[in-house]
């Protein structure tokens, strides 16, 4: 009981610096050398960067620096693009709220929705995610092949508050029958409480975040992933149809091709498989 009240301080920790900008200056691409930082022709535009933290893909580290797999590719993006990056960190439901109103210009790890592209732009997919069920440790083994039998079955389901979680889970959601038995929350950390709390009987996250959680909490041994997995979904930057021109999205599409051609894309990516 004590893990679980630490879990939940920890998210309130987390909701009292939502929206605080991060100081840009300190954090450094780890792959571009100093002498050429120092020598870098000024920046062509500036742009500020929502991010919410997710682990690998985007955090911030003890010495607050913000880094993870999207951070370090977007910013080998709008180094091509000689832009300066500003940071602003926020739950998901918030940063989506600035984007609206075009308060910041873009966002990582989006996936399209109809809703989405009224207010905003999306570039060409960067990578793929794939969420699965996690469990208690004692229901690995519930005799369930799909989050549709899951749901059928009078299951608690724990999800983040506006996340895409693709087509099926977006049709549940929308049943009347089947809408009461979805959980919100703005952290997957606080379902994870509310699951060992038997508040909701599962959840879904992405692989690599909810393996980088359970490990870095010590719940790896009482969480555990289900056989039931939705498959692999492209995910995109997302950029603010306020603030932002089409243009800059067609040059930062441009900016990701680069990366990919000259191998730095490559490079980045495996320093977070290894």
């Amino acid at each position: 009981m004590k893990s679980i009240k630490l879990l939940v301080s920890l998210a309130a920790m987390l909701m009292v610096i939502s929206c605080q900008p991060v100081s840009e200056p300190e954090v450094a691409t780890p792959a571009e050398p100093e002498a050429q930082r120092m020598s870098a022709v000024p920046p062509q535009c500036s742009l500020t960067m929502g991010f919410d933290a997710w682990e690998p893909y985007q955090y911030m580290t003890v010495g607050n620096t913000v880094t993870g797999l999207d951070i370090e590719l977007v910013r080998a993006v709008t180094a091509e693009m000689q832009c300066e990056l500003n940071i602003v960190q926020g739950s998901w439901v918030e940063l989506l709220g600035l984007l609206r109103e075009g308060k910041i210009d873009f966002v990582l790890g989006a996936s399209v929705t109809e809703d989405r592209q009224t207010f905003a732009y999306f570039s060409e997919p960067y990578r793929q995610e794939q969420f699965s069920l996690y469990v208690r440790a004692a229901d690995v083994e519930l005799p369930i092949a799909s989050i549709q039998q899951f749901i059928n079955s009078g299951h608690k389901l724990g999800i983040v508050n506006e996340y895409y979680y693709g087509d099926e889970i977006a049709e549940l959601y929308a049943s009347t029958e089947f809408r009461p038995q979805f959980i919100g929350a703005i952290i997957s950390e606080m379902n994870m409480a509310r699951l060992l709390d038997e508040e909701i009987d599962g959840l879904l996250e992405d692989s690599f975040v909810a393996a980088s959680i359970l490990r870095r909490k010590g719940l790896d041994q009482l969480i555990k992933p289900h056989q039931i997995t939705l498959g692999n979904n492209d995910v995109y930057v997302m950029f603010s149809k306020v603030s932002v021109e089409e243009q800059l999205v067609a040059e930062f599409n441009r900016g990701l091709a680069a990366i990919k051609q000259n191998g730095l894309y490559q490079q980045i990516v495996q320093r977070y498989q290894d």
